[in-house]
Formats: structure tokens, C-alpha cells, sequence
């Protein structure tokens, strides 16, 4: 081979290795880790048990474990007792172009008998207690240099004020309350953690507001009660909350990202989990067949108010069968940039309440009600007396 020959192969070998590892990269699961609080910011602190360490303890070991798969990249706000800005810590999850931002914290109430687990969504609730939850983590924005320029028109001590600030990202709710749904299920089956409030919640969190993706707010435990701040405040203790919540993010990835089942038994990346996979919509004319005697379409939604249950969202298109969605009947689905799978449809909200019920108790423990009016989705508030 002469050295012009020569010289072309390398040329075409070294594009063909770029293009390679940039497909590779391409393809991996981006997750932006968020550590509460640093330096300056101790987050809350009790009987010795601080904040901000037991977050940073915590999110450097779901790191590392997530680290262990090739096809995940792990992205953090901080991995040191640094301060950072809360804005920063969404645009670092931005810049990255990551798939979730996982935002790592712990609870605390002047009621040292307060204990278990919280997993929040962003969302404008009005519940008094989750109002104040974001006030407390919030609040860190006094802390930097002109706040009150940066987040002109949010006030840290009315949660409720960034109402006025949210831009639109209903296309990223669905995914939220799915990961934050697998994270509060780890909780409680593998550590047996107490959830409180029963399931996902909604508050205004500043730190969410501005990740145009996926993300979730995770409150481990209270460090004001004395036996859960121990334990959080431990080695033992933070791994068991770190694998709890890596194996629910593998589980999201394995159903919103790769499209396959998302139930994780066993997340050691030596060994491999053998699922059941889901039908998908090309798989059986049978289960299509059945899937008209049990399922409407959404444009056939009637005119008027109606209320449906939002019970999945997912990247796969799924047939819509009783076996797919845990032996639930009378699923639809619409598709925009995920495939959201619906079940029931009644013009009465005390129905939709019950239907709400019933899709829990089947195991969609994120499901919540949506509302149609004259077939297009309107928010439920601004539609419900």
C-alpha cells in the first residue's frame, strides 16, 4: 500500500471511528444528578445530621452505580461542597441535553416524629403543606448575587408566584410523574419507607422550573427525626436510598428509553433481567380484534367536559389491550412527542374520582385526571367546580 493509499484509509478509517463513537454517544441514557444545597447553603440541620452532605453522600453513590452501564452517562450539578445556583443546576442539565434531572434532597419538620418519603413533579399545587416544602428549598435563592434581578417577579416566600413564570412543558408531566412514580415505589417496597401524601406530589420547585426534560424533586427521608436522620446521615443507609432510586431510573430508562418493560427486578449490571415483554401494535390480529371491543379512540371523544385517567406515558406505541395495561378495559391513547395511555371516560368528575381509584388499585399509582372539552385537553382546574 503506498503512502497515498495509505493516507486514504487512515482518512476513512478515522471517520468511520468518529462516526461510530458518535452514534454510541448518541444513543446513551443522559442523567443529570442534582446534589440540594453546598457549601455556604447547609440545607436544614438537625442533631447533627446536615443537609447538604447526606444529599452529596447520596447522589455520588447513585452515580456510581449508574456509572457502571455503558449505555448511561451520568452528569452532575456537583460532585463537591460547592454552592451553585439553582438556575445553573437546570442549565447544566440542559447543556448536556439530558433525559432526566434527578434533583437529591432530605426532609425536615419541627415535628421530629415526621418521617418517610416524598418524590415531587413540577406543578402549581395548592396543597399548603407542598407549598411550603418548595418555600423551605426555594428559599436558597437568597443565597446569590442578585436574585432579585435574575428571578425578577418570583417571590421565594409565595411559591405559588412562579405561576407567572412557567412556560409550557405539559409534554414533559406524563414522563415525571412516571420516575418519580418508580422512585416512591422503590422507596416503599425495597426499603419499606413510608410514603407520605400516598404518591407523587406537585410543587412550585425553582430547580425543576427550568429543566426542559423529565425531572423530579426527591425528598429521602426527615434528618429531624432522630432514627430516619441517623440512618440517612449513614453509609448503610445511603446506599440503600441510592440503590432505590438508580433502580428506578434504569427502570424508566428500560421503558421510556429502550421501549421495553419497565418492572426491574435485579439491576446489577453482571447479570441480566428476562421480562414479559408488552404486545406491541404490529405483534397479533387477535389482540387487535380485541383491542376494538375494548378501547375508543380519543378523537372520538364526545363534546362536552369529559374525564379520562391518565395512566401511562411511553415512547413505545402499545397495543391497547386488557393485557398491556394490568387487565385495565377501555384504554385510549393519543401521541404527540410520547404515546399517553388513558383509561375510562365519564362526564362526571365524582366518577372519574372512582375510576381514579381503580386504576391505582391495579398498580398506576401515578395515574391522575385529565379533562377533554369538545374533544381537546383543557386544564382540569380551570374546568372543575
Amino acid at each position: 500500500m503506498n503512502i497515498i493509499n495509505k493516507f486514504k484509509y487512515t482518512i476513512v478509517l478515522g471517520f468511520f471511528i468518529s462516526s461510530t463513537l458518535t452514534f454510541s454517544q448518541s444513543t446513551k441514557f443522559k442523567v443529570t444528578l442534582d446534589a440540594g444545597h453546598g457549601d455556604h447553603d447547609f440545607g436544614a440541620v438537625y442533631n447533627g445530621h446536615i443537609e447538604k452532605n447526606i444529599n452529596l453522600g447520596i447522589t455520588l453513590k447513585v452515580g456510581k452505580i449508574l456509572e457502571k452501564y455503558p449505555n448511561i452517562e451520568v452528569i452532575y450539578t456537583r460532585k463537591t461542597d460547592v454552592f451553585i445556583d439553582l438556575v445553573e443546576r437546570a442549565n447544566i442539565a440542559n447543556r448536556a441535553d439530558a433525559n432526566i434531572f434527578v434533583s437529591i434532597h432530605c426532609n425536615a419538620n419541627k415535628n421530629t416524629a415526621a418521617d418517610g418519603t416524598e418524590t415531587y413533579v413540577m406543578g402549581m399545587s395548592k396543597n399548603a403543606s407542598n407549598l411550603e416544602a418548595a418555600k423551605r428549598e426555594n428559599q436558597v435563592i437568597t443565597m446569590e448575587k442578585d436574585y432579585k434581578k435574575k428571578y425578577q417577579g418570583y417571590d421565594p416566600n409565595k411559591p405559588e408566584t412562579l405561576l407567572a413564570m412557567t412556560i409550557a412543558q405539559e409534554e414533559f408531566e406524563a414522563n415525571s410523574i412516571a420516575l418519580a412514580g418508580k422512585i416512591q415505589d422503590r422507596f416503599v417496597q425495597d426499603l419499606g419507607k413510608k410514603s407520605r401524601g400516598g404518591g407523587v406530589k406537585q410543587a412550585p420547585y425553582m430547580v425543576l422550573h427550568k429543566a426542559y426534560m423529565p425531572r423530579v424533586l426527591i425528598e429521602n427521608g426527615f434528618i429531624s427525626n432522630p432514627i430516619e436522620g441517623k440512618k440517612l446521615d449513614s453509609e448503610e443507609g445511603q446506599q440503600e436510598n441510592a440503590e432505590a432510586i438508580a433502580k428506578a431510573i434504569i427502570s424508566y430508562k428500560k421503558e421510556f428509553f429502550d421501549g421495553e418493560s419497565g418492572d426491574v427486578q435485579v439491576e446489577k449490571p453482571s447479570q441480566r433481567v428476562e421480562e414479559k415483554p408488552l404486545k406491541k401494535v404490529e405483534e397479533s390480529k387477535k389482540d387487535t380484534l380485541t383491542n376494538r371491543k375494548v378501547s375508543k379512540s380519543t378523537e372520538n371523544t364526545g363534546k362536552g367536559l369529559v374525564y379520562k385517567i391518565q395512566i401511562s406515558a411511553s415512547t413505545t406505541k402499545l397495543e391497547l389491550v386488557p393485557s398491556n395495561f394490568k387487565g385495565l378495559k377501555n384504554v385510549t391513547s393519543t401521541h404527540t412527542s410520547i404515546y399517553k395511555y388513558m383509561y375510562g371516560e365519564t362526564s362526571s368528575y365524582e366518577e372519574a374520582k372512582k375510576l381514579l381509584q381503580e386504576a391505582k388499585s391495579k398498580g398506576f399509582d401515578s395515574a391522575y385526571i385529565i379533562a377533554f372539552k369538545d374533544g381537546k385537553s383543557v386544564d382540569i382546574k380551570d374546568n372543575t367546580k
